[in-house]
């Protein structure tokens, strides 16, 4: 687009975007949870004011040794992404039409739901950080590094700054973790840490929640503009859903890092190119992309097309082969 000229689309995104801000902010009130009544992360680590906390920190070091030094490097890997949080929250005010005023202090329901989100989101990397540092397992100062080195490199979605397609992302995202946590905390119970496994679940409940709350929005958006909405949802998925962390190694010594945390991923069944396929489905189902009607040319044509991607995307899963070898990082 040339300078000076007018984007009638997404000018027309950012009102529809304005016409949710009582919807998000009822998310605020009824979806995400007061500080005072929500877990924090103390509530599942020793506390140092005991004086058997020696014995609680052998006991959690006795649990982890169990726990394979791939699944670990995986909880690493998401542990670093939920650190990334500064870079989300900068992301979301940034968008078209959520912060207009772009001041953190606004009362609208946008900017509410952008910090009360990132604050709950804020004690999942709180937690994992404390939790691996106490397994004496991790080369924390290589963690460390790859947190400041994912900070520096900021975040970017590809979401071209239309609200709409940031709502899909968040959609897709939010489930994409869940999914990682729930099976990450499976394969700790298997190895015999229960607390960790109960620390995945929580997490993997927030993350269940959060993802209600942003296809609850998208949802609104589709009975409002169906013709924009299904061509945001085409636009992201021909892009591919970049993950959040995908520029932890740039810039560094080793710039495949995020490749090989998620070759791990994929080996260990935490999250597959399988799990990419079903989510698509999902959300296609969910805003019943294939049942909607009177769309005009250009969004019937992304109706097709996201008809049919979950099942390619399915094929392309089947063929893939899991890595015979990963190599591990950030493990003593």
């Amino acid at each position: 687009m040339k300078t000076g000229e007018i984007n009638y689309e997404l000018e027309k995104n950012i009102e529809v975007i304005s016409q949710l801000d009582g919807l998000v902010a009822d998310a605020v009130d009824n979806i995400l949870v007061d500080p005072d009544k929500c877990w924090q992360p103390s509530d599942f680590l020793p506390d140092f004011g005991d004086p058997n906390i020696h014995e609680e920190i052998k006991l959690l070091q006795k649990r982890a040794e169990g726990i394979p030094d791939t699944v670990l490097t995986s909880l690493i890997g998401n542990m670093i992404t939920e650190e990334a949080l500064p870079s989300y929250q900068t992301y979301f005010n940034l968008l078209e039409g959520i912060n207009p005023e772009r001041n953190l202090l606004a009362p609208g329901g946008w900017v509410r739901w952008s910090k009360s989100w990132t604050a709950e989101e804020n004690r999942h990397g709180d937690l994992l950080n404390k939790y691996l540092y106490m397994t004496g397992r991790v080369d924390m100062k290589a963690v460390e590094r790859t947190i400041h080195r994912l900070l520096t490199n900021g975040f970017d979605p590809n979401s071209g700054g239309d609200p709409y397609q940031a709502i899909v992302y968040t959609s897709f995202q939010e489930r994409a973790t869940k999914i990682s946590h729930v099976n990450t905390g499976k394969l700790a119970d298997i190895a015999g840490d229960s607390v960790l496994g109960r620390i995945c679940k929580q997490i993997a409940g927030d993350e269940a929640r959060h993802e209600k709350a942003y296809k609850s929005f998208m949802s609104r958006i589709f009975e409002i503009d169906p013709n924009g909405a299904i061509l945001a949802f085409e636009k992201l998925m021909r892009k591919q859903i970049v993950m959040p962390a995908v520029l932890m190694g740039e810039g560094s010594s080793n710039p495949s890092l995020f490749t090989q945390f998620s070759e791990i991923t994929q080996k260990v069944g935490i999250y597959t190119s399988w799990d990419y396929a079903r989510i698509i489905d999902h959300l296609v189902g969910l805003w019943k992309i294939e049942a909607l009607t009177g769309l005009d040319a250009a969004a019937a044509k992304a109706q097709d097309y996201l008809a049919k991607l979950s099942e390619r995307y399915m094929r392309v899963a089947d063929r893939m082969k899991a890595p015979d070898e990963v190599k591990l990082a950030w493990l003593k």
